[in-house]
């Protein structure tokens, strides 16, 4: 009797230990740790087993502090796995000085771009991008379009709409896909007011208000200019949603008054992008975004009720889950006067 009692507490306590290893699994992070890329385990939150893959590559707008800000915020205060990969240079550093056109005379000396970890898009539920005129390796344009062919979701931030130098190599029907026009629904055309001198205020479009996407948003302003991305006397495509209106301001500061000789443009919507498989993509894109923007709870509980409802998960967002930032969060300036503002490369260890 005893020893049968005890063989079925040995049991009992090997089915529990192998129930654990079995959830660990379920539950462990789809990317290791690696040097080149930073992970954020989900904590408890509605996006516990879903992975968001954030992407920070590009010069001006401090998205190598912004994105790890955000990941925190999405992995600790709502659940979601997170991984944020970097440009880097031939040191492997994060270098956002890296430039995006050859010099004049000397273009043989020009170097592509570089994002180590484009491969953990596979596992990908979600993808943030803020990319500017990258030039990358045709392996990494690859993966990166196969994930947007996927029919999965995904968000752009600022600088995406024009995220790369040259077309993706991306045809549907024989037919070149143009990444900001196409997929996202506009690209840079130019600065609506004055760069560096304008900020936005953003304005909810009130026949949109009840949109799940704009749930708890509110007092949305940034530095950063509004972007035209279609022509004067134009609208967004007719596919596209505006969710909030930018109106430039006459300064740099939230309470400057508006100006009154521009009219607001369109600064956050959303699209469904039909893939070359026939799948529909749930697309949301922000114009605003720079890491001075994002100091805006507004902004960011904007681009978080996004992600949700990309992953069509409307049911589980919240107008009072915090969006808190996680630590402290002081971006640098935008701009590209790098050693004025203090942007030098550096290990992707620091941004952690």
């Amino acid at each position: 009797m005893r020893l049968n009692t005890a063989f079925s507490i040995k049991g009992s306590v090997l089915r529990f230990i192998m129930a654990l290893f079995l959830c660990a699994r379920v539950f462990a992070h789809p990317v290791p740790e690696g040097a080149q890329w930073l992970v954020y385990p989900g904590a408890d939150g509605p996006g516990k087993g879903k992975h968001i893959v954030l992407i920070a590559a590009e010069q001006e707008y401090r998205s190598e502090q912004s994105m790890p800000m955000l990941a925190k915020i999405l992995s600790a205060r709502h659940g979601f796995d997170c991984t944020v990969l970097f440009g880097v240079n031939d040191k492997g550093e994060v270098d956002p000085t890296m430039p995006v056109y050859p010099e004049k005379g000397r273009e043989a000396e020009f170097k592509e771009h570089h994002i180590p970890g484009l491969e953990h898009l596979a596992s990908a539920d979600l993808v943030i991008f803020f990319t500017r005129l990258l030039t990358l390796p045709k392996g990494e344009q690859e993966l990166i379009v196969k994930y947007v062919d996927s029919g999965k979701p995904f968000i752009a931030l600022r600088t995406a709409n024009h995220g790369f130098r040259g077309p993706l190599p991306y045809k549907i029907s024989g037919r070149q896909v143009r990444w900001g026009e196409d997929v996202l629904g506009g690209s840079f055309l130019n600065h609506h007011g004055r760069w560096q001198a304008d900020s936005t205020r953003g304005r909810i479009v009130e026949e949109q208000k009840s949109h799940p996407i704009l749930t708890g948003v509110s007092d949305i302003w940034g530095k950063s200019d509004v972007y035209r991305t279609y022509k004067e006397g134009a609208s967004l495509p007719s596919d596209c949603t505006a969710l909030v209106w930018g109106q430039p301001l006459m300064g740099r500061q939230p309470d400057d008054p508006p100006n009154p000789k521009l009219e607001p443009l369109p600064v956050a919507w959303f699209k469904h992008w039909q893939t070359g498989t026939g799948k529909s993509a749930r697309v949301f894109h922000s114009t605003m975004g720079s890491g001075s923007d994002l100091q805006s709870a507004g902004l960011r509980r904007l681009i978080i009720n996004a992600a949700y409802w990309g992953m069509e998960m409307e049911s589980a967002i919240s107008a009072t889950r915090s969006v808190d930032i996680v630590g402290t969060y002081q971006p640098l300036d935008s701009g590209f006067n790098y050693q004025k503002l203090g942007v030098t490369p550096k290990p992707v260890a620091a941004y952690k």
